[in-house]
């Protein structure tokens, strides 16, 4: 297990302030109605004594990060505008750049890595970007954007270190708050992290009480070591869920889950790949892996939500035909 360079702490990004996230609230709602939370009541809710699903597949990117490319885009000045942005991604945060930089006008480049699920790669040419397909994994084609920005003068714009990024993502959560004040916990899936950051961040100003829990795939655990070590690592990614494919931790969500997040949760693939089973089946939603994973450790935790009002976010519901067969069979 390796160390990650703490890019974060380098440039001295910090976290965004309760104000920027009232301002992203703002943009976010010129854009998007909130999303339901649903206590759906043929889907077991293991432990708890009350589970509600937060519904961020419904977004019209299919996933919660368009909340963050679209804040990260309006207030980007002119001169950045004309040169455009690029941004790596295994899907989702591609979808999300793509989708405000079209409505902004602004010029859009995406690294997936080669072989990417092929319904998200549609999504973002859809939505007008330039795709690059480069390297056999997330970090890969994080490193080919790096280069790339250098070359060609475009703002990089990273998966979770952008406080802008995570003040958009922190809307989810102010609605969240809203629709059930008097939750216990939620519970939310972790790639980069910016999910749980801005979970925390919303808690911390808005609802004291609410435990927020992170949860990823043991088989990609870069974020879970970050956090339980207190420094940024790198570590083995094998993980067949795309949306948790991440090798390194993120600096700066880092940094917020260290001051706030009540616990970090590992499940396997298998439980992640049953959850999505169960929200298809009993919750009537299709979720890509990533978008299963919070419930995912609902089932595998029950010692950690027993008794406990609990709202899992479900993330995304980007799921490529494999993985739909794979559930259903």
């Amino acid at each position: 297990m390796a160390q990650a360079p703490d890019l974060a702490a380098t440039t001295g990004l910090q976290p965004p302030t309760w104000a920027d996230i009232q301002r992203a609230s703002q943009v976010v709602r010129r854009h998007l109605p909130v999303t339901p939370l649903i206590s759906h009541p043929t889907l077991g809710a293991g432990s708890c004594s009350q589970l509600f699903v937060k519904h961020e597949n419904v977004q019209p990117t299919g996933a919660f990060k368009v909340r963050g490319g679209l804040n990260l885009v309006a207030g980007l000045d002119e001169p950045t505008r004309a040169r455009g942005i690029i941004g790596y991604s295994t899907g989702n945060h591609a979808q999300s750049l793509a989708y405000a930089a079209a409505d902004a006008g602004v010029r859009c480049v995406i690294v997936m890595p080669a072989g990417a699920n092929p319904v998200k790669a549609h999504a973002v040419r859809m939505l007008g970007a330039e795709l690059i397909e480069h390297g056999a994994h997330f970090d890969e084609a994080r490193a080919h954007a790096e280069f790339i920005s250098e070359r060609d003068g475009l703002r990089l714009v990273s998966a979770a270190n952008e406080a802008a990024i995570l003040a958009g993502v922190a809307t989810a959560y102010v609605e969240l708050v809203e629709q059930q004040p008097d939750l216990d916990a939620v519970v939310v899936p972790v790639g980069g992290g910016s999910g749980a950051a801005a979970a925390c961040l919303v808690a911390s100003a808005l609802a004291p009480h609410l435990e927020v829990f992170a949860v990823q795939s043991e088989a990609a655990r870069a974020a879970h070591d970050s956090w339980t070590s207190g420094t940024c690592v790198e570590s083995p990614n094998a993980t067949r869920v795309e949306g948790l494919a991440t090798g390194a931790g993120f600096a700066l969500t880092q940094r917020v889950m260290r001051e706030r997040l009540g616990g970090f949760l590992l499940v396997t693939d298998d439980d992640i790949t049953l959850a999505q089973r169960a929200l298809l089946f009993d919750a009537h939603t299709l979720s890509e892996g990533a978008g299963a994973a919070a419930l995912a450790a609902v089932y595998a935790h029950p010692n950690t939500f027993a008794d406990k009002r609990v709202a899992v976010v479900c993330t995304g519901a980007n799921a490529s035909e494999s993985e739909i067969r794979r559930v259903v069979s």
